[in-house]
């Protein structure tokens, strides 16, 4: 399917777009736009290792606020502009060098759909932990990271029924505000998270404040708009409810499961482990996500449960119940390996299936010899 895309941005098409646009013109014509793609989550990845580094638990900055030094924080907002810039030339460089195709669009937003968390997850290290004082608690970061996460499934469940996909508007104003969040934190100190804006408000509070709005109240509201207009047009990829709905289905049975899990651990999990919990939630995420992306690019039907809900519906069950005792932290760093390298795994797998049937190598834009 021919891809398309909408974005009626301000912030984008007024003052995102010209910078790109001049950006685009010192990349080599030889360098292929896969490579773009994946040097930004790259650099994403590398980042949010690094502030794991300093910052396991998500108490450095709450506790003692030099723990986490300030190169770290003006490095987070240099990597988080480069890899916006990177994410939002590849396909600029992908016309250019006329090299588009199914698998960029899939490495693309692929990507993204993983990168989507880790921003989020790298971006908690600045606000910390609830210590009595300041802070998030576990609970909001996991509150939180749903909604996020949520917006990105709306945009592409959109997507699934009507072909287009509307650049949700969230996403370019979160990349700015994250940017300008690391920079006040490397220039100021993380100590201005821990003070109050106004009205005894926190500037956290104001940003969590705002994603809800932004979600609630323009991002669904506008998915749910452009599916009915497309519905008025008769353009619906799907013609029965089922057929439309049937998207949503794993990634609600997802959000249920972990929420159970949240709420009912023994263990009170999600505050002995946020890291590794918050990091198991991206991933799944990530995984179920990319499959829809991939009926909606080949016209297939998803399936309606995804393999990941029944290893999980078997932990969550095992945990809540108290069978696992002591070892609900150990299974959980289990399980969150397992479910990072069988999604590592069916990236690698995709994408090489894909430059074999497209007769393209991923990262190179030299032709493949027919065999």
């Amino acid at each position: 399917s021919q891809y398309s895309a909408v974005d009626t941005n301000p912030l984008s098409v007024y003052i995102m777009q010209p910078i790109w646009n001049k950006i685009i013109k010192i990349v080599p014509l030889w360098i292929a736009p896969n490579l773009l793609t994946f040097s930004g989550f790259a650099m994403i990845l590398f980042n949010y290792f690094l502030i794991s580094f300093y910052d396991w638990d998500y108490t450095a900055s709450g506790t003692s606020p030099g723990l986490v030094p300030t190169w770290v924080w003006l490095f987070s907002a240099f990597t988080t502009f480069c890899a916006y810039a990177l994410d939002s030339i590849d396909g600029k460089h992908a016309r250019r060098t006329q090299s588009s195709t199914p698998l960029g669009e899939l490495f693309d937003h692929g990507l993204d759909s993983w990168a989507t968390s880790i921003f989020v997850l790298s971006f908690f290290s600045v606000c910390s932990r609830d210590n009595g004082k300041t802070g998030v608690s576990v609970y909001t970061m996991y509150i939180y990271l749903s909604i996020v996460l949520f917006n990105f499934m709306c945009s592409h469940w959109e997507k699934y029924n009507t072909g287009v996909l509307f650049l949700p508007w969230g996403y370019d104003v979160s990349q700015v505000v994250l940017i300008a969040a690391y920079l006040l934190t490397g220039t100021v100190g993380v100590e201005v998270w821990q003070k109050p804006l106004l009205f005894g408000y926190y500037i956290t509070d104001v940003l969590v404040i705002l994603l809800i709005g932004f979600s609630l109240f323009l991002s669904f509201p506008q998915t749910l708009y452009n599916i009915h207009r497309a519905h008025l047009k008769k353009t619906l990829k799907n013609d029965s409810l089922y057929e439309g709905l049937l998207p949503l289905v794993s990634p609600l049975l997802l959000f249920i499961l972990l929420t159970v899990w949240v709420v009912l651990s023994p263990s009170n999990i999600l505050a002995k482990q946020p890291r590794l919990f918050l990091w198991m939630v991206g991933v799944a995420f990530s995984n179920v996500i990319c499959k829809v992306i991939i009926c909606q690019m080949s016209s297939t039907r998803p399936e309606l449960f995804h393999w990941f809900l029944f290893p999980l519906a078997l932990v969550v069950y095992a945990a809540i119940s108290g069978l696992l005792g002591w070892t609900e932290e150990a299974v959980l760093g289990m399980f969150t390996a397992l479910v990072t390298a069988a999604h590592v795994h069916y990236g690698v797998c995709v994408g090489r299936q894909l430059s074999e049937h497209l007769n393209i190598y991923i990262f190179s834009l030299k032709k493949r010899v027919q065999e």
